[in-house]
């Protein structure tokens, strides 16, 4: 029987990250920080934590580098999505986890934003600070700079957050020639205005060959950074496999294949 993706997905699968917020987003009666999910405990520290389906294993990732530091990224506890507001998320069934990451309080941190802030908190942790640099629409260079403090650090990317979206990242990232080549720290991403755009978090194989990854992202408005189920296969849920097929598709957005993209 042919995959029928969730009413919501199909509401949803045309929208994506922009700077508008209607009624209908927000969750205006639910008080802030409640819970929203019954089932709303996750057991799961950090992404490693999360279990392999049967005969796979995570590929080895080099000592500190992007891969490694996604996977050792912490999970709140509570599995509920809030928004920057402190609001709870309309649609609570696209996650299986939320990453613990500050998603300030304006809203700014959507998609490519949430990218962004990972690739960002990465060199912000190494103390590569000269790494951490994003291009807007017109390759205009925003790199941080000293003091080389939390807070100047989160004052730049409010910066970038507003000056850079889906569009830039875009085109500030490298195509991925073959899809099975997927690594953590690839982004599925679709430039425009409005586009949409989830990160990898982490990838595993068998003794075949075959790979399986994990996908996170935030959405609009901005929210927590998410990991998402897998509405195609709730078995394999929250993994996707690679395969033979040029669609991927996720609880609120559809990529293709040829839209992965590399730092």
């Amino acid at each position: 029987m042919p995959f029928k993706p969730p009413i919501i997905f199909c509401l949803l699968l045309f929208s994506s990250c922009n700077n508008t917020v209607t009624p209908s987003t927000i969750n205006t009666n639910a008080n802030k920080r409640t819970v929203a999910n019954k089932n709303d405990i996750n057991p799961y520290h950090n992404i490693k934590d999360i279990p392999l389906p049967e005969g796979y294993r995570r590929i080895e990732a080099e000592s500190n580098s992007f891969a490694l530091w996604l996977r050792t990224t912490r999970l709140k506890e509570n599995k509920t999505v809030y928004l920057y507001n402190g609001g709870a998320k309309t649609n609570q069934l696209a996650q299986f986890a939320v990453m613990d990451i500050s998603i300030g309080n304006k809203n700014l941190q959507q998609c490519a934003d949430a990218v962004m802030r990972l690739r960002a908190e990465y060199f912000f942790a190494q103390k590569k600070y000269s790494d951490i640099s994003f291009t807007d629409n017109d390759k205009t260079a925003y790199t941080f700079n000293a003091p080389y403090t939390k807070e100047h650090f989160t004052n730049y990317l409010q910066q970038v957050f507003g000056m850079c979206g889906s569009a830039s990242l875009s085109k500030q990232l490298k195509p991925v020639i073959d899809f099975s080549d997927i690594t953590a720290g690839d982004v599925l991403i679709r430039g425009g205005f409005p586009g949409h755009a989830v990160i990898v978090m982490d990838v595993a194989e068998n003794v075949k060959g075959e790979k399986i990854f994990m996908l996170a992202q935030s959405y609009m408005p901005a929210q927590d950074i998410h990991i998402l189920v897998n509405p195609a296969d709730e078995n394999l849920s929250p993994w996707y496999k690679v395969n033979d097929g040029i669609k991927i598709v996720t609880p609120e957005y559809l990529f293709y294949k040829n839209e992965l993209k590399r730092w």
